[in-house]
């Protein structure tokens, strides 16, 4: 029981610290989203300036680890409490939540820079 209140513990400070990650994240990648607009950016001109930036694909991928914690740990506890979900039958179809997020979120990030 002691091994589990410690995994929980460290679930715990995950979402905590991944959602500091996500804010930041998402602040800058709406600044973003603000600029291309008021500038007029097409979405070929923004794909354009985008590739082959090894500093967005950092950002991005940042991104995308950072809700590939976040959203699993969260839905862990909202399945626990919720549907009553327990054990290892959770805690593999939250990894495979997360590995599924990973998968598409780097797929796009790949898109983004290559």
């Amino acid at each position: 029981m002691k091994l589990r209140a410690r995994a929980e513990t460290l679930l715990w400070g995950a979402q905590r610290a991944s959602a500091a990650v996500l804010a930041v994240c998402v602040l800058a990648h709406l600044a973003t989203i603000l600029y291309a607009v008021r500038g007029g950016l097409t979405a070929a001109e923004i794909l354009s300036r985008t590739r082959g930036s090894f500093a967005l694909a950092f950002f991005y991928g940042l991104f995308v680890l950072a809700v590939a914690v976040h959203a699993p740990v969260g839905l862990r506890a909202i399945l626990r409490e919720t549907f009553g979900w327990r054990g290892v039958p959770l805690d593999l179809g939250t990894a495979a939540f997360a590995g599924f997020l990973v998968w598409f979120g780097w797929r796009a990030v790949a898109g983004l820079f290559a």
